[in-house]
């Protein structure tokens, strides 16, 4: 049943000073968007640490299985987010008037506040999660890079464990600003380190494969199969940005065909990325493809780039968790102490997850997989019910009991490969 009284009017009408948990990761502007930026906002919104475990998936799944698998996820994972558009369009359209702001305005409009309530919790594990995946890989490139052959103990604590606590303290510097405007010249100055690293990599990649060739698999069989979907899906999770990108496109009657643009190159990216690693170093690829190149100036350099890339981008994903909890207990207004708890909470579990392909395929089996593909389809089943065909109500529905069977199975396949002792 679809919901509006006065507590969405003044959700959506009264904002808080800070943003909402879906704003996109640049400050929002106030003038529209042109097609090119909207282009670089989804880019900047989809584009994260979950590329750097593509080639160790790839060689559990095999390259060409796991090529299908990604650009499956991308095909779906694009249309999961046109039901949202159109959901909140025909929502629109109805009421005469935009009261939709955000992925949780629309939970709330469709499902009352059981709806908000559901998206909060994915939305605060799903970026939560993100930022547990960003402090496993600096924490671990640090030690690989610094302590290569150095001491197994440093001051009593594991070079990972040291390099996460020495971060700590700028992150609850950085994480203590309330707003996104003084942080998003550092996001786009990461997102262009991201990018250079990324190219440097896989040109090493194709060096290496020249002279290395090594032995490749083509499918690693069905048992894999949920795992990759898993990491697959993560690599691919921006979803909650998109309603408040589509609003502030120019043309949004072309924001469809921007934002397929923008996730076919994403694909394109991703899938070169993988398999080039996976080519590279076969079975000899690593959890964190950056950790395969060993010592030397430009691997020091693309990791460390990485690194700079993540600890700036940490405290932009981390703000949509400080909406929802501020919003949730302490009346949408600033809160320190909550905003340092939640950055030790993420930094503990961090220290706890072994493996970083591992943890990406995790979460993306399961808040990921309920935000990207279960949401979005019920949304629109309960919106369009009155309109759909019968094979458009089984198309909504197939993607909802899917999206629940995929969440469970790889959830469980991602905590047995955490839990499998190591070799």
């Amino acid at each position: 049943m679809v919901v509006f009284d006065k507590e969405a009017s003044s959700s959506s009408q009264t904002l808080p000073p800070f943003p909402r948990e879906d704003t996109p990761l640049l400050a929002r502007p106030r003038k529209l968007s042109s097609q090119g930026k909207t282009f670089a906002n989804v880019f900047i919104a989809i584009v994260g640490s979950g590329v750097l475990g593509l080639p160790y998936t790839f060689k559990k799944t095999g390259w060409v299985f796991g090529s299908i698998m990604l650009f499956s996820v991308a095909f779906f994972t694009y249309y999961c987010m046109m039901l949202l558009i159109h959901t909140r369009r025909k929502l629109d359209s109805v009421h005469g008037l935009s009261k939709i702001a955000s992925f949780g305005d629309l939970g709330f409009a469709v499902c009352g506040p059981i709806g908000r309530l559901s998206v909060d919790i994915m939305i605060v594990l799903a970026q939560a999660g993100f930022c547990v995946s960003y402090l496993i890989f600096i924490s671990n490139t640090l030690a690989f890079v610094i302590n290569y052959s150095g001491p197994d103990r440093i001051l009593g604590l594991a070079p990972k464990s040291l390099y996460l606590w020495a971060c700590f303290p700028f992150q609850l510097g950085l994480n203590s600003i309330p707003t996104l405007t003084h942080l998003a010249p550092l996001s786009i100055f990461a997102d262009v380190v991201d990018l250079g690293a990324m190219g440097v990599v896989m040109v090493e990649d194709v060096m290496i494969f020249l002279q290395n060739r090594p032995a490749l698999q083509t499918f690693g069989g069905f048992s894999v199969f949920f795992y990759g979907l898993g990491v697959a899906v993560y690599a691919f999770e921006g979803i909650g940005m998109i309603l408040p990108l589509e609003s502030e496109a120019k043309d949004k009657d072309k924001f469809g065909k921007v934002l397929a643009l923008c996730m076919a190159f994403i694909a394109l990216l991703y899938g070169s990325f993988g398999v080039l690693g996976y080519f590279a170093f076969g079975e000899e690829t690593k959890d964190i493809i950056t950790t395969n190149f060993g010592q030397g100036l430009v691997s020091t350099l693309v990791q460390m780039g990485l690194c700079i890339n993540l600890f700036f981008t940490l405290p932009l994903m981390m703000n949509p968790v400080f909406e929802v909890v501020e919003r949730r207990f302490n009346d949408s207004r600033y809160c320190l102490w909550l905003r340092w708890v939640m950055v030790f909470v993420v930094s503990l579990v961090a220290l706890l997850v072994p493996n970083f392909a591992d943890f990406l395929s995790l979460v993306g089996s399961s808040v990921c997989v309920a935000l990207g593909f279960v949401l979005p389809a019920l949304f629109h089943l309960m919106v369009f019910k009155e309109e759909l065909s019968w094979h458009g109500m089984l198309l909504d529905g197939t993607f909802v009991v899917l999206g629940v069977v995929i969440g469970v199975s790889g959830t469980w396949s991602s905590i047995a490969a955490i839990l499998a002792p190591t070799a």
